[in-house]
């Protein structure tokens, strides 16, 4: 387990806590940032936040609203929530997908009405491998056996997640292929679907983090093993992804950064393979989460507990990074970009409380923003 979040660095204020609350005229998280072509007109990021409610991978009104409220809320970057690269990929039945054309003409209505609302439109795609075939949690989240309308699930090993889960079919030579072509094919119906930010999930447990994890990696041909191995599928994903995703356009992957388990992956490997995406596989940004590989894990959670993630990987592999967990205050926020820990700021569970998020943080930090001329009658607060 990493020693690093054993202290919360947000419940002391030092000098530049000081120097950020004498309010910035300038505030960080509200300026422009440019990644390749495009340019974020602020530091706040929409999280990809699952919703549970598509059908066959399709999104519908709920995701539209959804989406282009945070848009319309004045986000730099709006995230989906992770979308499937094939179907038993999925966590859920209700999952999204882009593995299809139909699915692509849907997106396309959401990409262009965030763009036209000044923020940039961003897709996670990931594949669940083990942890897939589960009902939504409102429902319980018990895995799904076959009659109750689940799949076979495929992982690194035959290991299942946790006890009472689906045991995962091994994956063989020609079954990684297939997933890495799905990720190559997904890529292209995201920039056919108007998409200008992608990012892969390697994180919380999901089929990218199983091979990289020696917990839930236990092969012994050239996936597994050593850290080399380990991190193959991964690389080869980011490869395979970027085949179809254009060069003028940045690549995000998200990573947990410690596994939070004796063992397992942990932030010093995070930092050597952020080192090497970097170097030569044309990723833009490490999104610094961490977990959710193993029931096993011990942590403690409180308010900005894995900035020290991103503030490591950034630091130590010189490539920017996105901030990401429970951080709700404007302040917090402002803190966190002031003193260089990481670039972006991911909101989850803030965004979901008020889509509004970045137009009140403006006003907390006194920055120069205004609401959409057709809410102005609301700027009451």
């Amino acid at each position: 387990m990493d020693s690093t979040q054993q202290t919360n660095p947000f419940l002391t204020r030092g000098e530049n806590a000081r120097k950020v609350l004498q309010r910035d005229p300038n505030p960080h998280i509200f300026r422009p940032i440019a990644f390749r072509s495009i340019t974020a007109r602020n530091r706040i990021v929409v999280s990809p936040m699952c919703q549970y409610s598509a059908t066959d991978g399709v999104p519908n009104d709920w995701h539209f609203q959804h989406l282009a409220s945070r848009a319309v809320g004045g986000a730099g970057l709006v995230f989906t929530e992770v979308t499937h690269v094939e179907p038993r990929g999925r966590i859920t039945p209700y999952c999204l997908g882009l593995w299809n054309d139909e699915q692509v003409a849907e997106f396309r209505r959401i990409t262009k009405f965030i763009k036209e609302q000044g923020a940039l439109a961003g897709i996670q795609l990931g594949h669940a491998g083990r942890k897939g075939s589960t009902g939504r949690a409102c429902d319980g989240g018990k895995p799904l056996t076959r009659n109750e309308g689940g799949w076979e699930v495929i992982a690194p090993s035959a290991i299942p997640y946790g006890d009472g889960h689906l045991m995962p079919v091994e994956m063989d030579q020609a079954t990684i292929r297939e997933v890495l072509q799905a990720f190559s094919e997904s890529a292209r119906r995201a920039r056919e679907a108007g998409f200008q930010v992608l990012e892969l999930h390697a994180a919380h447990g999901y089929l990218i983090h199983q091979f990289l994890s020696p917990i839930s990696n236990q092969r012994k041909d050239n996936y597994g093993g050593s850290f080399e191995n380990r991190i193959r599928f991964a690389l080869e994903a980011v490869d395979a992804t970027r085949s179809e995703w254009p060069s003028e356009l940045p690549l995000f992957v998200r990573i947990s950064a410690t596994d939070w388990i004796d063992g397992g992956w942990d932030l010093e490997s995070s930092v050597e393979l952020s080192r090497i995406l970097k170097a030569g596989r044309q990723v833009d940004l490490i999104d610094c989460s961490s977990a959710a590989l193993s029931p096993m894990q011990k942590l403690t959670i409180y308010p900005g507990y894995q900035v020290p993630f991103a503030a490591a990987v950034r630091n130590q592999a010189g490539i920017p990074t996105g901030a990401v967990g429970l951080i709700h205050s404007a302040d917090m926020a402002e803190l966190i970009l002031a003193r260089g820990d990481a670039d972006l700021i991911f909101l989850g569970r803030a965004m979901l409380a008020d889509p509004y998020w970045p137009i009140h943080a403006a006003k907390t930090l006194r920055a120069n923003y205004t609401w959409p001329w057709q809410y102005e009658r609301g700027d009451v607060y």
